[in-house]
């Protein structure tokens, strides 16, 4: 009957269970010796040998403090800016202006973490920064932003607001859209003003939207951004204590190294706790649903 329906569907389908499902028997890598002669099924197995090496490492609470805390300021800071500039922009009257901002916020998302690094690089240089040519302008002493790991977590923030907030306004400009013309209609007639129109009705009708947005990026807050903070902080010790995340430490490690049965058993492990942490936020979702339905399952 939904034959067509399934047709179409079916290159989605290949993909998932191509580059989602079948990697999944490399799972088993995080339980052996692995090497490359004897392949996946013929290197011996190591029980939980590998997951000794990153459990037992004393920088295992900083690169997960990292990890946690990094990636919820960019899904908290950069949900609450995504939903905001997409309302602004809604509030725009003229089509073009409205196309204009959309496409000058949308453009730096195509840019290349690497090329991201060298506009960084030119704001933060010591000598010749513009930030500190502007703070020495007015009287102000240098900033020396690659020794000051505690300024770290706001540059990346900063950064990482300004080149991926563009890709989530599209998501909540499309979900404003499909928002019913007619309830800000009766609101209108209610006497209600724009701001009480965007806020008991539109960002209501946005809600499941922003939960199930929220409930993918937790899955993944225990995968720190790698090419983000690899291009922008590299191998730069001084900054380890507030940008090193699990990614980068294993890259790391697996450089110096080479066990791929080490990187396998923490990204098992990075895995199994973003499925734990997905199943407490839809837990927590279903509890604030008003149908006790949780916004997944």
């Amino acid at each position: 009957m939904n034959r067509a329906l399934y047709y179409m569907a079916l290159p989605g389908l290949l993909y998932f269970f191509v580059f989602c499902y079948l990697p999944m028997f490399g799972v088993v890598i995080a339980f052996k010796n692995y090497n490359f002669t004897d392949g996946i099924f013929r290197s011996p197995w190591a029980g939980f040998d590998n997951f000794e090496f990153f459990f037992t490492s004393p920088d295992l609470f900083r690169v997960t403090y990292n990890t946690l805390f990094l990636n919820g300021l960019f899904i908290t800071v950069g949900t609450a800016v995504a939903v905001a500039v997409a309302v602004l922009l809604n509030e725009i009257r003229g089509k073009y202006g409205a196309r204009t901002f959309q496409t000058l916020i949308f453009f730096p998302y195509f840019i290349s973490w690497i090329v991201v690094s060298l506009f960084l690089g030119t704001f933060l240089a010591y000598e010749k920064g513009i930030i500190n040519k502007l703070l020495t302008g007015f009287g102000l002493e240098r900033v020396d932003f690659m020794n000051s790991p505690e300024l770290w977590p706001a540059i990346l923030v900063i950064v990482y607001l300004w080149k991926t907030t563009g890709y989530g306004v599209i998501i909540y400009l499309a979900a404003i859209a499909g928002v019913n013309p007619e309830y800000y209609e009766a609101a209108r007639i209610d006497g209600a003003s724009r701001l009480q129109q965007i806020m008991r009705i539109l960002l209501p009708q946005l809600r499941p939207t922003i939960l199930v947005l929220l409930i993918l990026a937790v899955g993944r807050i225990f995968y720190g951004d790698f090419g983000m903070i690899y291009a922008l902080v590299g191998d730069n010790g001084q900054l380890y204590s507030t940008t090193d995340v699990i990614d980068t430490y294993v890259f790391r490690s697996m450089r110096t190294l080479g066990d791929m049965g080490m990187t396998s058993a923490v990204g098992l492990y990075q895995s199994f706790m973003g499925l734990i942490m997905v199943l407490i936020t839809n837990w927590i979702s279903k509890k604030l649903s008003d149908d006790n339905k949780g916004v997944l399952f």
